[in-house]
């Protein structure tokens, strides 16, 4: 599994851009420092990665003389060379989850709204185990408890020295029990979130049934922020059978101020931390 392509996109797509706003072709690059238009091409394409010098002589030539903003395309192109732990687990999921984890390795926050599932970064064991397996249909028992190994390993984020920052705006209808053969385990994914939301770096809220039309009503999503700057946050969209991810920052500006609408229509933390408390009890 090579370099995540999230991240290779956003290098590739950042380089694109200096080297426009600096007037230069490719064509202009291969006679200024020698690297060949093809392999600048590659990279700006997001299917090849960069040698730091060669990475520094591209900076160089298009003026960026901002330390910071060299340092965050650096680190960006440096992740490549990073093997994760979810890469074990290569054969059972897809690039596009080995993506995600990434992403949230290097997150500095995630705001996460969804509509029908507790988040992944939330759930217990049992309840991942049994959504994996609703939704994967075709997944043996074995591939099923791998991912749900991987789900577990993926919430080591919230605990590691410097924490992801989670906001969690969950719907109502997510929380309330639906496995009436099985309640013990909605009542232990419900402590879980009780547990989770003194957390001073988690945030949940519950988007009540009653709520008015809001902007949420399309469907789940997450925005994942990084410490670097907001250009290079990334919006997560998932559905049955693939993932997309918007990296526009106009687009991802677009998913945040979302968040923000659906956060403000929630019920504020005590009173969400109460639903949650009273569902648990009446499951």
């Amino acid at each position: 599994m090579g370099e995540p392509t999230v991240r290779k996109r956003q290098l590739g797509g950042e380089l694109r851009r200096l080297r426009e706003a600096a007037g230069l072709k490719l064509s202009d690059v291969a006679d200024r420092i020698g690297l060949p238009a093809s392999k600048v091409n590659r990279v700006e394409l997001a299917r090849l990665g960069i040698k730091p010098d060669d990475l520094d002589a591209l900076l160089d030539l298009y003026n960026v003389g901002d330390g910071a903003k060299r340092d965050v395309l650096h680190a960006i192109a440096r992740h490549g060379s990073v093997r994760g732990w979810w890469q074990t687990y290569r054969d059972i999921i897809s690039p596009a989850y080995a993506d995600l984890i990434s992403l949230e390795a290097d997150a500095k926050s995630m705001r996460s709204y969804q509509t029908s599932l507790v988040p992944g970064l939330l759930q217990t064991a049992a309840y991942a185990r049994a959504t994996i397996d609703a939704l994967s249909m075709t997944s043996t028992p074995a591939e099923v408890n791998a991912l749900t190994q991987v789900r577990m390993a993926r919430q080591s984020v919230l605990s590691r020295p410097e924490p992801l920052e989670l906001w969690a705006v969950i719907h109502e209808a997510a929380l309330r029990p639906r496995v009436k053969s099985d309640p013990k385990m909605m009542k232990e994914q419900l402590q879980k979130l009780l547990d989770h939301a003194v957390l001073p770096h988690v945030s949940i809220q519950v988007l009540p049934l009653d709520a008015p039309p809001h902007a949420g009503m399309l469907g789940s999503f997450a925005v994942i922020g990084f410490p670097e700057t907001a250009d290079l946050d990334v919006a997560y969209l998932e559905t049955l059978t693939s993932a997309l991810y918007i990296e526009d920052p106009a687009e991802v500006s677009r998913y945040g101020s979302a968040f923000e609408r659906l956060r403000a229509s929630a019920l504020p933390f005590d009173e969400s931390a109460d639903l949650i408390e009273r569902l648990k009890d009446t499951t």
